[in-house]
């Protein structure tokens, strides 16, 4: 199976390079910038699992002259537009489309531009950052893909992509539930980034503060609300796992929205906290501390816009 990974950052550049390490067929479809510098330092992961230096095949948009079986797509929410206009002639009419981006107004944007067989629905739990010197970091042991068809059903395309994923250097697997499983890790983000991002620190310091608790539950009941007027329910089994994630003492978790934001980096305040509040207003769901996250990041947002 040939995959293009489109984004050399910290979630494709990850998964993408165990792939590649573990002797998949991978490309990685980036930027001329980004190019040179992978070219003269090569992919560089900083892992508890061992670090491991990787000179990856690599394509830039204007050079990409067929179609692959399947595409990574990693990008930001907020250069989703650009990303796929790049990819189009990597898209064929047998090729799937993995998107690994955060909420869920990606579906709808794949879907009308190449149709609703390309999409597998797809979720990554892993937490990387960039730094300075340019090499992807794991923060944490986690590193899970599942993926799988939209509507549930076996198919011969997913079971060859999960031959491809599994033994892969990271936790595959193939997945009947994936849509709901997206849906579940919107709950999770927009809620971990809109406590970290209000509040300014990490979960045990949340927790550690008057009212803290109380406060990231209720945040998440409002979230869940959401989703369960406008998207699948989650599952009881994720909600108390949630539950204790976003509680838990000492807990340095942060949201990447969060780590954006103390950089002055753009944030992806849009996707994750905005849509969502636009699906609770529709639905009619009374949602006051997610607004209110929203327009605290919209504050932040048009700031750095105007610097």
């Amino acid at each position: 199976m040939r995959i293009l990974v489109v984004g050399a950052g910290s979630t494709g550049g990850y998964f993408g390079g165990r792939l590649a390490q573990a002797g998949r067929d991978v490309t990685f479809l980036v930027r001329n910038k980004h190019a040179q510098h992978l070219q003269q330092n090569g992919l560089q992961i900083i892992s508890p699992f061992g670090d491991v230096t990787l000179r990856p095949k690599l394509v830039t948009a204007g050079n990409l002259a067929e179609p692959f079986d399947a595409v990574l797509l990693t990008v930001k929410a907020f250069s989703l537009d650009a990303a796929l206009d790049d990819l189009g002639p990597a898209v064929g009419p047998e090729t799937i489309i993995l998107p690994v981006l955060n909420g869920m107004k990606h579906v709808d944007t794949i879907i009308a531009r190449f149709g609703e067989n390309a999409l597998v629905g797809c979720v990554c739990m892993v937490a990387t950052m960039i730094d300075d010197d340019g090499r992807i970091v794991q923060l944490t042991k986690l590193q899970e893909m599942a993926y799988g068809e939209m509507s549930g059903n076996p198919s011969p395309r997913t079971d060859r992509l999960d031959e491809a994923m599994r033994g892969a250097g990271f936790d595959a697997r193939l997945s009947r539930t994936i849509e709901r499983e997206m849906w579940e890790k919107w709950i999770l983000l927009a809620t971990l980034g809109g406590i970290t991002c209000l509040m300014r620190g990490n979960v045990g310091q949340i927790e550690a503060a008057p009212g803290g608790v109380d406060f990231s539950l209720r945040f998440l009941d409002e979230v869940t609300a959401v989703v369960n007027a406008v998207g699948q329910k989650p599952s009881e089994a994720f909600l108390t796992e949630t539950k204790a994630q976003l509680t838990a003492k000492g807990s340095t978790l942060t949201s990447s929205m969060y780590r954006d934001l103390q950089k002055g980096n753009p944030v992806e305040a849009d996707q994750i906290i905005g849509d969502l509040t636009v699906r609770a207003h529709r639905a009619q769901v009374t949602a006051p501390l997610l607004a209110a996250a929203f327009t605290h990041l919209s504050i932040y947002q048009n700031r750095i816009k105007g610097r």
